[in-house]
């Protein structure tokens, strides 16, 4: 009788494991994405109840968290092509706005997709990165995860920026300033724009590194993942150690929107119209003013991170 209640009390634990700490298939990936790192955590990371096909809730183990107007869509829709990707499919906005964070870890947890033990889960909110309250937030959640910031030319992100309101305003049968407008006060650059502000990258992310080292964030080179998406993933594969899935075959070239579109178990997607949109042609005297303002703050962010890319 005593071996028959320990054996089921083996059995109970041996459940209660599998719901509460799954273990991976293929590969130890959560060795390098712990995902609790204390006790509040380890409270909320997963359902007390699995659901009938073995999926559960997890907390995400990768965020990304900018830059708006730098590819985000992009960049988590080509990382939802591997397997051990769970992505969430709508922007949280959690961590950013105070009444979302009031709801607390449960609620963001009822956010999150229902993943497989062996996957990662992934949640993307771009205004992330320009938060001033965000990183100490994410530290505070976890300290170990996995950040993927993608960042294009700020001046290309400048006038994307500015597109994407403009055609917000058009939508709705509202006018909208032209871009130099905006652009220029008293013949001299508009610093006070909030698409310029947001493009001083440096500024930003002083704040993410201190609370997380340089290992924890992968930066992602937007313009390249336009323009050839799959080195650029690749390169994130092997930061979220994941095995080498996506290939050439997912990306296609789609000569009709002028951007590449993915392929996926014989499914072909792309982006939403709203991606892509051609920019507004600005005069060469602004653009010389646009670069001559961002020299400087790009030198710095690149002498932040280690890196360089070709905006000077």
């Amino acid at each position: 009788m005593a071996a028959l209640l320990v054996g089921v009390c083996l059995l109970f634990m041996q459940l209660h494991m599998t719901i509460c700490r799954p273990a991976l298939s293929e590969k130890n990936y959560m060795s390098a994405f712990p995902l609790v790192n204390d006790e509040e955590i380890k409270k909320t990371s997963f359902k007390n109840v699995s659901h009938p096909n073995g999926t559960s809730q997890f907390l995400p183990h990768i965020l990304i968290i900018g830059v708006r107007k730098g590819g985000t869509r992009a960049l988590l829709e080509m990382l939802s092509l591997h397997s051990h990707i769970s992505a969430a499919e709508s922007e949280i906005h959690f961590f950013d706005l105070e009444d979302q964070y009031k709801r607390g870890l449960e609620w963001y947890l009822d956010q999150m997709p229902f993943s497989y033990p062996h996957q990662l889960t992934v949640e993307k909110t771009p205004a992330y990165f320009t938060s001033d309250v965000v990183p100490e937030r994410v530290y505070n959640m976890n300290s170990t995860i996995r950040l993927l910031l993608i960042l294009r030319d700020p001046i290309e992100r400048v006038l994307s920026d500015y597109t994407q309101v403009f055609y917000n305003h058009k939508q709705k049968n509202k006018s909208y300033p032209a871009v130099e407008d905006l652009l220029l006060k008293n013949d001299e650059l508009n610093t006070d724009y909030k698409a310029i502000n947001r493009s001083l990258y440096h500024i930003f992310m002083e704040n993410w590194l201190k609370y997380f080292p340089l290992k924890n964030i992968y930066i992602v080179d937007g313009d390249r993942l336009i323009k050839d998406p799959f080195p650029e993933m690749q390169k994130v594969e092997r930061f979220l150690n994941l095995s080498p899935q996506i290939n050439m075959s997912n990306f296609y070239f789609n000569k009709t929107k002028g951007f590449y579109c993915l392929r996926d178990s014989g499914r072909d997607r792309c982006l939403h119209e709203s991606k892509g949109r051609a920019h507004p042609q600005i005069k060469p005297f602004l653009l010389g003013k646009l670069r001559d303002y961002f020299h400087e703050p790009n030198k710095k962010f690149f002498e932040l991170v280690g890196q360089t890319f070709d905006w000077l």
